[in-house]
């Protein structure tokens, strides 16, 4: 019980530092780079900003790989399906291909509606999903704003989880233990690692995610 209290008391302090860099630094995140493996896009959460996953962005930027952000994701407020459009319009922009897409917990769901109804020229190799509540989380339930658009019965939430056929595509990696998620970030036909961490945030700066990540990144694309 000790161990999980210090660890949640260790993710909110990640998410204090996030607010305060994104203040500190601004909202503009840095240009892509001109990596030689797959690109990567970045996709935050819900209220987060893209400082959430600069350690990761750095981790696949040494790796050589292309960081995109976004930051007209602001805090990432609006529907799954509005942001899912937005993002995927930043692909047909730049004319992207085998795509890695990595997503904290609302950017996975963001990320499997690209999958499922966006990606019509098939630019996304694979989604790497972190902490992404697939079956919804209860507790949105008794949440307001745009929390309440994770609750198990919302059209989206079920939709995507009758989306089976990408599953194949998807890496979902988890916390042993995530407030946020009761059940279980586990996906039937994705593939599954689980992480023995405590929490919702702090996980995106940890050393075994990073790595984890960035061995799923470095994979040929599952089309291959």
């Amino acid at each position: 019980m000790l161990e999980r209290t210090g660890g949640l008391i260790r993710d909110y302090g990640f998410v204090a530092r996030s607010r305060w860099r994104s203040i500190r630094v601004g909202m503009a995140p840095p240009a892509p780079g001109a990596g030689v493996k797959a690109p990567v896009l970045l996709i935050p959460g819900v209220f987060e900003t893209w400082h959430y996953l600069e350690a990761l962005g750095e981790r696949l930027a040494a790796e050589g790989h292309a960081v995109h952000y976004l930051e007209r994701l602001g805090l990432n407020r609006e529907p799954i399906g509005e942001t899912a459009a937005l993002v995927q319009e930043h692909l047909d922009e730049l004319d992207l291909r085998d795509v890695v897409v990595v997503g904290h917990s609302k950017g996975g769901l963001i990320g499997k509606h690209m999958l499922t109804v966006d990606d019509r020229d098939e630019r996304i190799a694979r989604l790497i999903a972190i902490n992404t509540p697939f079956p919804g989380s209860p507790l949105a339930r008794y949440a307001v704003s745009a929390w309440r658009e994770f609750a198990p019965d919302r059209p989206v939430i079920r939709t995507l989880a009758q989306a089976t056929e990408v599953n194949a595509r998807i890496v979902s990696i988890y916390s042993a233990f995530d407030q946020y998620i009761p059940g279980s970030s586990r996906l039937d036909g994705a593939t599954n690692v689980e992480l023995p961490l405590v929490g919702h945030f702090r996980v995106l700066e940890d050393p075994l995610l990073l790595d984890e990540v960035a061995r799923w990144a470095a994979e040929p694309s599952p089309r291959s």
